[in-house]
């Protein structure tokens, strides 16, 4: 990718908090226009991430380019070009249409202000006639979020980041939320950046997931991350305990905190326990859900073995086959060598 498509380039970027390293991302390059998701357990790094790129905090170490511009420090011309919607709705005490045209006020802009703040409501499902008035406490949980989108909307920033847009949302909601997105994008050509715990909602509304352990990108947010501590096994390999009596057989690790990686499409599902096969790992396990994959010829299944959940990823034409569907027993397996380290 040519470095004048990036809207986003970072370099060596390193955050800690209190001496303990949250963020570690030795090179990113974010192309102007897409739509990027977030994935990863609390703690990952993803709100650390965000709150860099919004220009609200200052790395630790490393370069931060943005519109092949390096960042120096506090910029607030860069804030008025990328905005943040954070987890928990934060409304001013006045009306939803005050709360929307807040943001424009502060920027000097007042040309078609009503209609601006009018079409960003529309956007996010919530009609001026009915809402513009209303006070910040007579909104629900999921109207309020909504308020907070539209108030992000209504300054068409070139940069939009959005932390767990869905976390406390009602269905709805979380429709009319994607649909905003996808609106604003297409209309203002906006760089999207969503961190989320909902995969099938991420997976809807971004081109490519980042997967965040401990502060690093791992991979795409369908690659199963497992974590150790690893302990020696028989004839050279290594292994995870689950917890239940079965454990996960991988090759040596560096050490035995290093992070497996295994590809959601290494993994070979069957309704039976097999009798003869090379594969170490043979596990027991329950499909928990299914999704759509990003290739209509694909299905996702997210599988519980013991405390630790996989995803696996199979033809459509298999799932047929299998009879596969939320609550069925399983058998989840791959071979030690399909695991790559971090």
């Amino acid at each position: 990718m040519n470095k004048k498509d990036c809207i986003y380039r970072l370099y060596d970027i390193r955050q800690a908090y209190g001496g303990r390293d949250v963020l570690d991302i030795p090179e990113i390059c974010i192309e102007k226009g897409k739509s990027i998701g977030l994935s990863g357990p609390n703690g990952s790094g993803k709100s650390t991430m965000l709150r860099i790129m919004a220009f609200l905090e200052t790395p630790l170490s490393g370069e931060v380019y943005f519109n092949e511009k390096k960042v120096n420090g506090d910029e607030p011309a860069l804030r008025n070009q990328v905005t943040l919607l954070l987890q928990e709705p934060f409304l001013l005490k006045r009306t939803v249409f005050d709360n929307v045209a807040y943001g424009l006020k502060i920027r000097g802009i007042s040309e078609n202000l009503k209609d601006r703040v009018n079409h960003a409501l529309r956007s996010v499902g919530l009609y001026p006639e009915e809402f513009a008035h209303r006070r910040w406490y007579e909104l629900s949980g999921g109207e309020a979020q909504r308020v907070c989108l539209a108030s992000r909307l209504v300054l068409r920033p070139k940069v939009l980041m959005l932390d767990e847009p869905t976390a406390s949302v009602d269905r709805r909601s979380a429709v009319m939320m994607k649909e905003a997105i996808a609106s604003i994008r297409q209309s203002y050509e906006t760089t999207l950046f969503i961190a989320s715990h909902d995969l099938i909602w991420l997976n809807q509304v971004t081109d490519i997931v980042f997967r965040m352990y401990e502060g690093r990108i791992v991979g795409s947010g369908t690659e199963n991350v497992i974590s150790g501590p690893w302990h020696p096994d028989k004839d050279g390999l290594w292994a995870r305990e689950l917890g239940d009596g079965q454990k996960i057989i991988v090759t040596q690790p560096e050490k035995d905190t290093s992070v497996a990686i295994l590809d959601p499409t290494s993994i070979i599902i069957s309704l039976e326990k097999p009798a003869e096969i090379s594969a170490q790992n043979i596990l027991q396990g329950k499909i928990l859900q299914m999704n759509m994959s990003s290739d209509p010829e694909k299905v996702e299944l997210h599988i519980q073995v013991a405390r630790f959940s996989f995803t696996c990823i199979i033809t459509r034409f298999a799932a047929e086959e299998l009879n596969a569907l939320p609550g069925l027993d399983i058998w989840v397996i791959f071979k030690a060598t399909s695991v790559s380290w971090q």
